[in-house]
C-alpha cells in the first residue's frame, strides 16, 4: 500500500515546512523569530504558519526519529539509564516533568505529570520499559518514589544513588529549559508533553557532542543530521 503523502494539501514546500520547524523545535526561537529568520532567506511566512506547522508535523517528524533510532539503539541503551525530574510551572501551578536518559546522553523519554510520588515513577518506568526493555542499571537521586517503584518492578537492586552520578541527566534539561523560556512557558499539561517529546527527539538527532570529536568529524556528523532531516516523511 503507498504511503500517503502528509504534505499533499500544503501549497508551501516541504523543504520550507521541515526548515521552520527544525527553527522552532530546536533553538530558543519564538515564532515571530523564526518568521523573521525566514524572511531574510526570501521566504515570506506567517508566525501562526509556523505555529501550524510545528503542531502538525512535529510529533510526525518526532515519531519517524525515534522509531529509526529505537531500532538502532535497543542493542546498547540498556547498560545504565540516568532519571531525573524537574519542577515546571502551567499556569502558575507547579508539574513535574521526568526525563531519562542513557550512558550516551541520549534522551529516552520525558513524562509529565501532576505529582512525583510513587504511582507516577511507576508508570514513567513502565513506559521506559516497554519500549526499551529492561536495564542493567537505573542512576536516579535519593527520591523514595524510585525506590518505591523500582522495588514494585522487581528493579530494586538495580538503583544506584550518589552524589555525583546523576549529573548527565540534570545537565540533559538544559537544552529544554533554554527553550522553555524562549517559550514564556507553557499553558496546558498535554501541550508541555508534546513539546518535551518532540523536543528530546530533535535534540538526539543533532546532539553531536563537539567537544569530543574532532572537526572533520563533527561535520560529518551534522552534515548526516540534517540529511536525515530532510529526509523525514517522504513518499
Amino acid at each position: 500500500m503507498e504511503k500517503r503523502d502528509p504534505f499533499m494539501y500544503f501549497k508551501t514546500s516541504p523543504e520550507i515546512i521541515r526548515l521552520a520547524v527544525m527553527m522552532y523545535v530546536r533553538f530558543p526561537l519564538s515564532l515571530r523569530n523564526v518568521e523573521d529568520l525566514l524572511h531574510e532567506r526570501g521566504i515570506d511566512v506567517s508566525h501562526e504558519s509556523v505555529r501550524f506547522w510545528w503542531n502538525r508535523f512535529g510529533p510526525k517528524f518526532a515519531s519517524e526519529i525515534r522509531r529509526c533510532r529505537i531500532q538502532r539503539m535497543r542493542a546498547w541503551s540498556n547498560w545504565q539509564w540516568h532519571l531525573d525530574e524537574v519542577f515546571v510551572k502551567i499556569n502558575g501551578e507547579t508539574h513535574y516533568m521526568w526525563r531519562a536518559v542513557d550512558h550516551e546522553g541520549e534522551v529516552l523519554d520525558a513524562f509529565v505529570s501532576k505529582r512525583r510520588d510513587r504511582k507516577a515513577a511507576l508508570k514513567f518506568l513502565r513506559k521506559l520499559m516497554k519500549r526499551y526493555g529492561r536495564p542493567e542499571h537505573v542512576v536516579t537521586d535519593k527520591l523514595r518514589s524510585y525506590g518505591a517503584a523500582m522495588k514494585e518492578i522487581g528493579n530494586a537492586d538495580r538503583q544506584m544513588t550518589g552524589r555525583w552520578l546523576n549529573n548527565r541527566a540534570e545537565n540533559s534539561h538544559q537544552p529544554f529549559r533554554r527553550r522553555e523560556r524562549a517559550m514564556t512557558r507553557f499553558r496546558r499539561m498535554r501541550s508541555l508533553q508534546k513539546f518535551a517529546s518532540v523536543h528530546a527527539s530533535v535534540h538526539n538527532l543533532f546532539n553531536s557532542e563537539r567537544s569530543l570529536y574532532s572537526r572533520s568529524n563533527f561535520k560529518l556528523n551534522r552534515a548526516t543530521a540534517l540529511a536525515e532531516w530532510r529526509g523525514l516523511c517522504m513518499t
